[in-house]
């Protein structure tokens, strides 16, 4: 995935990256509105990631002269400004989705991933990591074409590893998006143990790791 990232805030642009490198995410950077609207207009990128509050030229006006152009990059615009009004705004310029700032990183290499898959009409209903397939619809999951047999809240876990697979989903993402409420970091190790019970113990290739003091993720073993 080729992302350009149009972020006036030098420490959160090297923040972003340095997490997304980590799946091997390239970036090409512009610190205001003109140079990334140059950029964007020049070069091919899978997804562009574009700040509102830009020095040069906001946000809204790069995405809207983009689509002007006729550059159907998908964009997802970042901003602090939460207002209905504001997304509205953005979406009207032709952005294709929004996150608001503070975000949990995983959440945007999720929006990311999603936009670039839909672009390039990668969107089904199952999700394939290895010999694990989740049939989204049905909510089963199967090694091979054996299904496992997994509670609702293995489901859970599962499937927010599947969804930010190769990406290490940390505990305390686990705990708010899978509980929504406090839990103590030993159950989450129980329920990652019971999920390997399934996923993992009766085959030969495990998939489920864990990262000493950060938390999981789910990929194959090269």
């Amino acid at each position: 995935m080729i992302v350009l990232m149009i972020e006036d805030d030098k420490v959160l642009a090297s923040a972003l990256s340095d997490y997304l490198a980590l799946d091997n995410i390239e970036f090409d950077y512009a610190y205001n509105g003109e140079s990334g609207l140059n950029l964007a207009t020049r070069h091919q990128y899978d997804v562009i990631l574009l700040d509102i509050m830009l020095p040069k030229m906001n946000g809204y006006t790069v995405c809207q002269m983009l689509r002007e152009r006729g550059i159907s990059t998908p964009i997802l615009m970042m901003t602090a400004r939460d207002s209905l009004d504001d997304k509205l705004e953005g979406f009207c310029a032709g952005a294709d989705d929004y996150v608001t700032k503070p975000f949990a990183m995983a959440e945007l290499y999720a929006r990311l991933n999603a936009l670039v898959k839909r672009s390039k009409g990668q969107v089904a209903n199952k999700l394939q990591i290895e010999d694990l397939t989740l049939d989204l619809d049905k909510h089963q999951a199967f090694r091979g074409k054996t299904p496992l047999e997994l509670s609702p809240l293995s489901w859970k876990l599962l499937l927010m590893l599947a969804q930010h697979s190769p990406s290490i989903v940390t505990k305390e993402e686990l705990m708010q998006e899978v509980w929504g409420e406090e839990t103590s970091a030993n159950n989450v190790k129980v329920q990652i143990h019971k999920l390997r019970q399934s996923v993992d113990k009766p085959f030969s290739q495990p998939l489920i790791q864990s990262i000493s003091k950060v938390g999981f993720v789910l990929r194959g073993v090269h």
